[in-house]
């Protein structure tokens, strides 16, 4: 009979070896704190009057049906806001789940694809587990898009797949569009652009290349500047033949009634919505100016929600002070591009002052809560 260890190894074998060579994508739970200024999030939660709407329609839900296989009411919704045809937009569970949705449709054993650095380390993740390869392009000075390296890797390699985000997480640096678009132009192959911060960015980003570019895939999501980061929806537009091919590797019934409810629901709000990005844009900024004027403290530009920086400390003392005082920023020194590196997304005006003055307190030494 065979032991229980030798029966685990088969069972162990049988995971394809991309799979098992990887490492789960994996956050962490952060510990509590009064002020959370460590995950991108929105700052806001639905008007008391909005979420009670949304009671009524929640009660209204029947929760023994299935919900629609595939969203057409908000589908629809979003071919109005973004002027696209509804068959050109695959609605999902969060951003993440449509990039994963790519990657199993374009990405097979040993598919080249091509992919600035640093970037959000999940396509990483997601090109490797599909067995591809990456070809990724190191920035240049002051972490700014390498264009050229990118045109070059992708002349050399001739890619299936062009990966680019813009504002670019972890960096929060925007592509100007005139590179964008040569890189689209030179790209054989798809090019995914992921705008999951767009609407913080000067600009409407890369939507008016769908209109002359079959090749190009936007990636939107509703967790930033509509605040739905706990409901999880993000949506992708692209030309409707490609997005329609696309729709073939997509799981079904992959958004629940609620989160489309409410989703709809902000859509027919846009002064909301609006409102809250002017709030946090003016948050950045000031943040910002706040750490330019201290000494010793480096922060780049954002056209994010957030702002990366440098100081004299070590990330993980600089962490521990601030979580002592109630506030948690991020440490991204996981990525070798920016080792040394913390970041601080926009709060309210209040939490954003707060952190100022402990982050003033932290660097001169105050270890006390």
């Amino acid at each position: 009979m065979i032991s229980v260890a030798d029966a685990l190894e088969q069972a162990l074998a049988a995971i394809r070896p991309a799979v098992r060579q990887g490492k789960p994508y994996v956050v962490g739970t952060p510990p509590e704190a009064p002020i959370k200024l460590n995950q991108n999030e929105s700052p806001w939660d639905l008007p008391e009057p909005l979420k009670r709407e949304l009671l009524e329609a929640f009660f209204a839900l029947p929760f023994n049906r299935y919900p629609a296989e595939h969203p057409e009411r908000l589908r629809r919704a979003l071919a109005e806001y973004i002027d696209w045809p509804p068959e050109g937009i695959i609605v999902g569970n969060g951003s993440n789940e449509l990039a994963f949705t790519v990657g199993l449709a374009v990405i097979d054993d040993g598919t080249p694809v091509v992919m600035p650095r640093p970037m959000f380390s999940l396509y990483e993740m997601i090109v490797r587990l599909h067995g591809g390869r990456i070809h990724a392009v190191a920035p240049g000075p002051d972490l700014q898009f390498d264009v050229a390296g990118l045109l070059q890797a992708i002349a050399q390699h001739r890619p299936a797949l062009v990966i680019l985000t813009s504002p670019n997480n972890p960096t929060g640096l925007a592509m100007d569009p005139r590179d964008i678009e040569a890189v689209v132009a030179a790209a054989p192959g798809l090019v995914l652009i992921d705008e999951a911060y767009v609407e913080f960015a000067d600009g409407v980003g890369a939507r008016p290349l769908l209109d002359r570019y079959p090749r190009v895939l936007l990636l939107r999501t509703f967790s930033k500047a509509f605040g739905l980061a706990g409901l999880r929806l993000g949506y992708l537009v692209g030309h409707p033949a490609v997005v329609q091919e696309l729709y073939k590797a997509r799981i079904p019934f992959m958004v629940d009634r609620l989160a489309e409810t409410v989703a709809l629901t902000l859509l027919r709000h846009p002064e909301l919505v609006q409102a809250r990005i002017a709030e946090i844009k003016a948050g950045v900024q000031w943040l910002y100016r706040e750490l330019a004027a201290l000494p010793d403290v480096e922060p780049r530009p954002s056209q994010a929600n957030f702002v990366i920086f440098r100081t004299p400390l070590e990330p993980d003392v600089l962490l521990a002070r601030l979580a002592k005082k109630g506030i948690l920023i991020r440490n991204m020194s996981g990525y070798p591009e920016l080792r040394g590196y913390v970041r601080v997304n926009a709060g309210r005006a209040e939490e954003n002052r707060a952190f100022v003055v402990a982050l003033k307190k932290a660097l001169a030494g105050d270890e006390t809560p």
